[in-house]
């Protein structure tokens, strides 16, 4: 597998962020249940696509700056066929590297509440529940984490009193 950054409007990007829409549209029965606004060529710092053996897009994530020393994941994404097989882990990854690579303490992201996997994935890989931040601020359904890339700095590390 190959992880490599391309343009936002690169057509296996698209493909991949139409796929992880149509899903999340499906899951959420609305085809914007997104509480915040939705990430641009403009607002991304980097976009990475996942490819497999064959040279096909298999998965996907991007980076948005929140600020000076953190920012959010966005649009991370697995096909279905590919996922268990150590797509997700390799791309957050490489992005929890390209957020290092910028001076980052910290990573932020938000999924859904009727996305149990991704809750596990996060977890697993070392993301701690926090209340929600920013545009998901008082969004049911959304369920926000954040990760601390300097281990030990107590300024990047949040933990979520309450949070279930």
């Amino acid at each position: 597998m190959i992880v490599r950054a391309v343009d936002w409007d690169d057509p296996a990007a698209v493909t991949l962020r139409d796929a992880q829409r149509r899903e999340v549209s499906a899951r959420y029965g609305s085809p914007d249940s997104e509480p915040g606004p939705a990430p641009t060529a403009d607002d991304m710092v980097v976009f990475l696509v996942a490819y497999d053996a064959a040279g096909e897009p298999v998965g996907c994530g991007g980076l948005r700056p929140l600020g000076p020393t953190e920012g959010e994941i966005k649009r991370m994404f697995v096909t279905v066929p590919h996922r268990g097989t150590g797509v997700a882990t390799a791309l957050l990854a490489a992005l929890e590297d390209e957020a290092r690579g910028r001076g980052w303490l910290r990573l932020l992201l938000e999924t859904g509440d009727r996305q149990p996997e991704a809750v596990r994935f996060y977890e697993r890989e070392g993301y701690s529940r926090i209340p929600n931040f920013g545009h998901y601020a008082g969004s049911p359904i959304s369920l926000c984490f954040a990760k601390a890339l300097v281990v030990g700095d107590p300024a990047a590390d949040v933990a979520c009193e309450g949070c279930e």
